[in-house]
């Protein structure tokens, strides 16, 4: 209790003071928060030490949960401490740097779309640490992934290295990289990935797979029994909230990269399709697998409530803060267990927790906290 108090001061002396109160251990510069990201991040506090709960130091990686919900579950790790200011996980990133490769050597696997979360994860842990270790291996995954990319259906990457599928997502997580990576860089290598985020993102729009809701449905169609309809077209498989997600962070970025308000008109007509249709009536966000979506639908949540953060970063909107605190508010009223676990769906009831669900919850909750700051978050 004792120390639940001492951290709620150190919160409100950094919400009123404007800047860190410093620890050479575990501190690093954190943003100005408002009253209620102070609650966010208390909350966020908490429930991040749960998620540690499942972390396995010998593999690297999250018990109860799969490899490339891992990469996720770094991913809010990193959030949280650049949000937070602290530095307490960062050997963690380090640990599963080294550790995770034994499982999966330089994080390359069959699966491109299980690549793409890495890559991502590391250019967020280079983003907070400036580690360049993080960036050149985001840089590896993304070419692998880009060598995947052919003319079948006019273009794009597989889903994986069967080539049996192309995807939404795992074209996203491509232009998501891609865009990033240009962002980061500079001269020849910068102008390299302006070029992959350039041509993906045009063959994605033209794609089909974006439809006339606004919506992102889950693939194409192939000819290879995977689904019905002539053979390059949207195949109308289930608009998943992590499609809608994906491609929003790799048009924030790539709207960063080149100001082209076209980019922008793009990411607005998703999101707000998005949050608009893929909520109940209280505007809470759900998948139509709950409440068993399995070992891959509990994550897809959190990964578009994050990309909509970022999204809101590059472009302000009531609507897009209102929608990220009412769900941060709900699942922590409705959804939250024992032990701040967090459960699957997000207007409750709470049923049970894995290292999924938690990092999915914590997504929106570490997102809430972003978006009730003043200033700019270091390492964005």
């Amino acid at each position: 209790m004792l120390q639940r108090v001492l951290r709620l001061s150190l919160l409100a002396v950094v919400y009123l003071s404007g800047c860190a109160v410093s620890s050479p251990r575990n501190r690093q510069s954190a943003p100005i928060l408002t009253p209620l990201g102070v609650t966010y991040l208390q909350h966020s506090a908490d429930a991040v030490q749960t998620l540690q709960g499942w972390y396995a130091p010998s593999t690297g990686l999250y018990q109860t949960t799969g490899w490339w919900n891992s990469a996720n579950a770094i991913t809010v790790l990193v959030d949280y401490s650049r949000v937070s200011g602290s530095t307490q996980y960062n050997a963690i990133l380090a640990n599963t740097f080294a550790t995770a490769q034994k499982t999966n050597p330089g994080f390359i696997n069959k699966y491109y779309d299980d690549e793409g979360w890495w890559a991502l994860a590391w250019i967020d842990a280079y983003d907070l640490t400036h580690d360049k270790n993080y960036l050149s291996m985001a840089e590896s995954i993304f070419a692998d992934m880009a060598a995947s990319w052919d003319d079948t259906c006019g273009g794009g990457i597989w889903w994986s290295k069967d080539k049996d599928y192309k995807n939404a997502i795992a074209n996203e997580l491509f232009f998501s990289a891609a865009a990033h990576l240009v962002n980061r860089t500079s001269g020849s290598t910068r102008r390299h990935y302006l070029d992959w985020s350039n041509r993906e993102w045009k063959w994605f729009q033209a794609s089909g797979m974006i439809n006339a809701k606004g919506l992102v449905n889950d693939g194409l169609n192939n000819g290879r029994g995977r689904s019905s309809g002539p053979v390059c077209t949207n195949n109308g498989r289930t608009t998943w909230t992590y499609n809608q997600g994906v491609v929003l962070g790799g048009l924030a970025e790539l709207s960063s990269a080149k100001h082209d308000p076209t980019v922008k008109q793009a990411a607005q007509k998703i999101a707000m399709a998005a949050i608009t249709q893929l909520v109940d009536d209280n505007g809470v966000l759900h998948d139509p697998c709950e409440p068993k979506c399995g070992a891959d639908g509990v994550q897809f949540k959190g990964i578009f409530v994050r990309n909509l953060v970022l999204l809101s970063q590059l472009q302000p909107q009531t609507e897009y803060s209102s929608f990220i605190d009412k769900n941060a508010d709900a699942l922590w009223k409705d959804a939250r267990g024992p032990n701040f676990q967090l459960g699957e769906r997000w207007s409750g009831p709470f049923d049970s927790a894995n290292a999924a669900s938690q990092t999915s919850a914590l997504d929106a909750i570490v997102g809430a906290t972003i978006v009730n700051t003043r200033g700019k978050i270091a390492g964005r």
